[in-house]
């Protein structure tokens, strides 16, 4: 990926300061294959911090995802530093009923670039691919909205407050967890969901960056919708059906389409 495309109108309002640093001073590279050479160095970064907590999809989906159609494009964004890995992002951009859904799996920087404003970059570069799927599927205005699944902060791991934090500071908002409860799809192999005596979705909350639109302080249930919709198709193409039916998927509990859900702020507690 040319670091020229990687302009500051693509960084939220609040990484604005990120723009102090220079993303041509990196090797850009977007990994679109299982078989890429870097994939592998890059998803056993992934799996280190993100695998032991079942946050981290195996080799087997990620074969799948990569493998969707022109309206599906999965990718690792891999930032690199004198041969070193600084950052990468993985990142599912979907073209889903009129719109760019952009689901912000995880987000690695190294330690020596936490802090530098390369976070901001690896957020902006979401945007650039939600882009490239709008103007692939004949639409290059279309609205484009950035969703990450966050755990509950409940003390017992640190790193989920300075996640929480930094998206906050970013600019990104939570769909209120008390009006919309959000349940994530069993991450374990199917072996293990079988003999666990079968799928325990976890709950997570709904972190989001309407391009556009960052100051607006509630979406509609349509929106609220739409978006699972477009998360539950993305790893159901991978996941069982039987899995994937687990009650806690089911939208049936969600707010009406004409529903207002208040967005606030991804540290609040309510």
């Amino acid at each position: 990926m040319n670091a020229s495309l990687l302009t500051p109108d693509l960084l939220s309002p609040g990484d604005q300061k990120s723009a102090d640093l220079n993303p041509a001073q990196f090797k850009w590279t977007q990994v679109r294959a299982i078989d890429d050479p870097l994939f592998e160095k890059a998803y056993a970064a992934l799996w280190a911090e993100f695998g032991a907590a079942h946050e981290m999809e195996t080799r087997q989906v990620l074969a799948g995802r990569f493998a969707a159609d022109t309206a599906t494009r999965y990718e690792m964004v891999v930032a690199e530093s004198e041969g070193s890995i600084a950052a990468i992002r993985d990142q599912t951009a979907m073209w889903f009923e009129g719109e760019v859904v952009v689901h912000l799996s995880h987000l690695l920087v190294a330690p020596e670039w936490r802090r530098s404003g390369l976070a901001g970059w690896m957020r902006a570069v979401s945007v650039l691919a939600a882009r490239e799927v709008a103007t692939a599927n004949g639409s290059p205005a279309a609205a484009i909205t950035l969703v990450g699944e966050m755990e509950y902060d409940d003390g017992s791991d640190p790193r989920r407050t300075v996640r929480l934090t930094a998206y906050e500071r970013a600019g990104f908002l939570k769909v209120a967890p008390a009006t919309v409860r959000y349940f994530q799809p069993d991450f374990r192999p199917p072996a293990e969901i079988d003999a666990s005596g079968g799928p325990r979705p976890l709950p997570f909350q709904l972190i989001i960056r309407q391009v556009g639109q960052e100051n607006g302080r509630t979406i509609s249930g349509a929106k609220v919708r739409r978006l699972v919709r477009a998360l539950y198709a993305m790893y159901g193409a991978q996941f069982r059906p039987r899995d994937m039916a687990h009650p806690a998927l089911s939208l049936a509990n969600y707010p009406d389409e004409n529903a207002e859900i208040a967005l606030i702020a991804p540290t609040a507690v309510a």
